[in-house]
């Protein structure tokens, strides 16, 4: 059998994510919180897309720095499980802090508290890599490097990318209309586009964009009018990622051409099973048995 290379590469910050489930409140300052469960997995949105797009058939890989260590091994492995090629990752620099998220379950919704350094991602080339498409984690890494994006036109691919929470890049919307317009597709929350648009982000510029709402479903901007995508609850253990998994369904589908309806339909499908499972890849075995066999999301 000829060996299939992959076809997509996630760009964007890996973490170690120490996930605290089974809370009975939210810390705060002065008190201390008991957490029944605790659990460490690879996150990052450019890790828990490339396995998603892997858990549907399309071969994948990473570009990325790797957390420091003792975390950079758990990542490894779980890119190796997740069957998602790291050639293009790189480790952290010698004495660097650990690249780490805190993430605390509570109520059916999350709060982070990360720490990142370095680089988002190692200096690599498209050239002759065979990529047809990028999708990039966060929109804080192409605007730290912008350059990604020109080297992925110039290798003839089709761009996409997350926003992700980052109040810096949240508050800027105007400066980031003409990058956000150099995409093909963007895929923000509803709170990150709202905050965008509020500070100045121009609709007119948008390309392809897709709204998560949560457990409301999504909507779509198709460059002239909205298209609204419901979708049904599902009872959610952990929130992590799930937007991230909604983005590797999208993707997925809309890489083949496939309606738009169809491309929201594996998008929901995606958030569903990642938000029944601790952990931003934990629900992705279902994806692998059938992809849709879990119908509905609720994806933050």
């Amino acid at each position: 059998m000829t060996h299939q290379p992959p076809s997509v590469v996630c760009a964007g910050r890996v973490y170690c994510d120490l996930i605290f489930t089974g809370v009975p409140q939210m810390p705060v300052l002065g008190q201390e919180v008991f957490a029944d469960e605790l659990a460490l997995h690879a996150g990052g949105g450019a890790f828990i897309t490339a396995a998603t797009f892997a858990a549907l058939g399309v071969k994948t890989s990473v570009a990325a720095t790797l957390p420091a260590p003792p975390f950079d091994g758990l990542v490894r492995n779980a890119l190796e499980k997740a069957d998602v090629d790291a050639s293009l990752c790189q480790d952290s620099a010698t004495g660097a802090q650990p690249q780490i998220t805190v993430a605390t379950v509570f109520g059916g919704d999350r709060a982070f508290l990360t720490h990142k350094t370095g680089a988002a991602v190692p200096e690599i080339s498209f050239t002759d890599a065979g990529f047809t498409h990028l999708h990039i984690g966060e929109l804080a890494t192409l605007a730290q490097q912008p350059d990604l994006l020109d080297k992925a036109r110039a290798a003839g691919m089709t761009v996409s990318s997350d926003c992700g929470w980052d109040a810096d890049v949240i508050g800027a919307g105007r400066d980031l209309t003409d990058l956000i317009e150099g995409l093909d597709v963007f895929l923000p929350n509803a709170s990150e586009f709202d905050g965008l648009i509020a500070s100045g982000l121009d609709q007119g510029k948008l390309p392809l964009t897709v709204v998560k709402l949560g457990d409301q479903g999504a909507k779509l901007w198709d460059g002239q009018s909205w298209h609204s995508a419901p979708t049904t609850p599902v009872e959610a253990v952990d929130t992590t990622g799930a937007g991230d998994a909604f983005n590797g369904g999208f993707l997925s589908q809309w890489m083949a051409k496939a309606p738009y309806a169809q491309c929201l339909n594996r998008a929901n499908n995606c958030g569903a099973a990642t938000v029944q499972h601790v952990g931003g890849t934990g629900g992705l075995h279902v994806l692998k048995a059938d992809p849709q066999t879990a119908i509905g999301a609720t994806v933050k």
